[in-house]
């Protein structure tokens, strides 16, 4: 079979073990990852339909690159320094006590001498990013206390694959012939952060500001691709992770008008790449060395599996989380992680462990991962029902009671009057301009297409609980009110409408409340211009009153009979439009209430 025929058929089962597992699992409350990890095992090592699954492997990792970047796009960089106690503190206590931990029961088991049980120990107490990531995204629980603190920890362990990899080239000698070389490798990194940090802050945005003003969806796309990839292979020339790389542009991102519309189209990438690298990390699991090491490895993995639980959960219990939130810790991150496949071979290289060994733990990491979804939902039985698990609202657009979509002027004044009554509101809008000028007054503005589902839903639509439609185009107010009532119906809509025919399409759509842009504006200054004409500002008043009451009775015939209610016939009796005339004076002359000025065209 040729190379491209080979390249569509192996795509092919992919895509369909993913289409088939994933909702079978989903449907039997086992989870898509443990499907995804089930399709690759049935496709390769059991029906052999796919031979390569390290080179899948490798390509599938941009999902975990992804999916970093969108963790990143959460993160505030405010928010990441509150968090660095949990980060430099309970991350690098869970390494050192798990890694010696391990290593400790590695040596006793004389499976390896003291220097590859080293790097069996260290290598072992690292998690896997992806999987308790994807399970908490699963959950919708990234945001959860716990949820944060595991993440924490997750970061720390991308951070420590650098000087472990050092500690290798120490282990087996090269410490003595590179002299400074790990040194030099950790100066490397430090000056690669750096290097992201200004790139990110004084780049990117002008970067997108210029891509937004063509209007050019596919280069927002390809700019959006090139970001993360770029900075992944960034940090990877550095000697660190590339999912660290994505990480670290995102943080520089979180705080961008451009925030929401990156990751709407960044995670339909991350989605697929993430199940390939799944079915992938099924494909790579070698059935041969499980069955000659069968009672090594039954033995092997829940023991591995148990410490690594013991030890986080006393970590988090000893700096002050709760038994639920420190039993929901140690069942997410018992597991072993990619990185520890990067260790093992790297060990194996130097010749601190055989390569069968190397194998026999890739193995056993493999089996820890596909172990965790199960291990995760049966840590609910050990949870007390006496807490309450609080989300964490401290992420910028995830807890706003407002979602306002389009700023336009008419938003910019509703906009004011919500923010000065201490409510926080998330705005999206399509003008690159109109943001850059926005986000100088201290507005919270993102850059994004209201009519995509997928936008709103990053923009926090989920915890919304009112959408404030505020775009100038009638047509596009629509799309955005069927997609919110199709998909968003616990959200309340509060529309603002282009005209009365306008209104009374909305009112037939049932929305919460809409208003005419001009309505309130003419009245004003109606108003006024009475005033300023001799009359009191009381009978001004009282006149703008009964001209807005006779509007809305008139607009609510309309809506259940037809725009021409009110104007031929109402209730049988022939109506024509009043001159105008004060209200008093028209009750005098025995006129229709229900006429009015408004009632001359359907633009009011």
């Amino acid at each position: 079979m040729s190379a491209p025929n080979a390249f569509f058929s192996e795509t092919i089962l992919l895509l369909g073990g993913a289409v088939v597992a994933a909702p079978i699992f989903k449907k039997l409350g086992l989870g898509t990852v443990l499907g995804y990890l089930a399709a690759g095992v049935v496709i390769g090592p059991v029906f052999h339909g796919i031979t390569d699954g390290e080179q899948i492997l490798g390509v599938a990792e941009l999902g975990v690159v992804f999916l970093l970047f969108i963790i990143g796009l959460e993160l505030k960089p405010s928010r990441l320094w509150q968090m660095r106690r949990d980060i430099f503190g309970l991350g690098t206590a869970q390494v050192l006590l798990t890694g010696l931990a391990l290593t400790a029961l590695a040596y006793v088991s004389g499976v390896l001498e003291w220097r590859g049980s080293i790097v069996a120990g260290f290598g072992l107490a690292l998690s896997s990013t992806a999987f308790a990531m994807q399970i908490l995204e699963g959950t919708g629980e990234v945001n959860t206390k716990y949820g944060q603190r595991s993440f924490s920890v997750l970061l720390l362990q991308d951070l420590a694959i650098v000087p472990l990899l050092a500690l290798i080239t120490v282990l087996g000698g090269g410490g003595s012939q590179g002299g400074d070389q790990p040194f030099l490798d950790f100066g490397i990194a430090i000056g690669a952060v750096v290097a992201m940090i200004v790139m990110g802050r004084y780049l990117l945005t002008p970067l997108f500001q210029v891509i937004a003003r063509t209007g050019a969806r596919e280069a927002m796309i390809a700019a959006a691709l090139f970001v993360v990839m770029g900075s992944a292979t960034l940090m990877q020339f550095a000697g660190l992770s590339m999912a660290m790389g994505a990480f670290l542009s995102g943080i520089m991102l979180a705080e961008s008008s451009y925030r929401h519309e990156l990751e709407a189209d960044i995670e339909p990438f991350r989605g697929v790449l993430l199940a390939i690298f799944f079915i992938a990390v099924g494909l790579s699991l070698e059935l041969e060395v499980l069955v000659d090491n069968a009672l090594f490895i039954v033995a092997a993995v829940p023991v591995i599996m148990a410490v690594k639980a013991a030890v986080i959960y006393g970590l988090c219990r000893a700096t002050g989380s709760p038994h639920n939130d420190a039993i929901r810790i140690a069942f997410l991150l018992p597991q072993g992680g990619e990185f520890g496949f990067v260790l093992f071979t790297a060990a194996a290289t130097a010749g601190l462990m055989p390569s069968s060994t190397a194998s026999l733990l890739v193995a056993i990491v493999t089996l820890t991962m596909a172990l965790t979804p199960i291990g995760s939902a049966l840590s609910r039985r050990l949870l007390k029902g006496d807490e309450h698990e609080e989300l964490d609202e401290d992420f910028v657009g995830a807890g706003a009671d407002v979602l306002m979509v389009g700023f336009s002027r008419f938003g910019q004044i509703a906009a004011q009057i919500l923010l000065a009554g201490g409510r926080d509101v998330t705005v999206i809008d399509f003008s690159a301009d109109r943001i850059r000028q926005a986000s100088s007054f201290g507005f919270r503005i993102y850059f994004g297409d209201g009519t995509r589902k997928d936008v709103l839903r990053s923009a926090g639509i989920d915890k919304a609980k009112i959408v404030v439609v505020c775009t100038q185009k009638r047509e596009i107010t629509d799309k955005v009110v069927e997609l919110v009532q199709a998909d968003y119906p616990h959200a309340k809509l509060f529309v603002r409408s282009y005209d009365r025919i306008h209104s009374i399409a909305l009112r037939n759509q049932n929305v919460d409340y809409e208003l005419r842009e001009t309505l309130e504006s003419g009245l004003l200054f109606g108003r006024r211009t009475l005033e300023a004409l001799g009359v009191g500002e009381a009978e001004a008043y009282e006149i703008g009153e009964d001209i807005r009451r006779r509007d809305e009775e008139r607009l609510v015939l309309q809506v259940s009979e037809g725009l021409q209610a009110g104007r031929d016939m109402l209730f049988s009796h022939p109506v024509r439009p009043e001159p105008l005339v004060k209200p008093k004076r028209a009750m005098e002359m025995d006129e229709d209430p229900l006429a009015g000025p408004a009632d001359v065209t359907a633009d009011a």
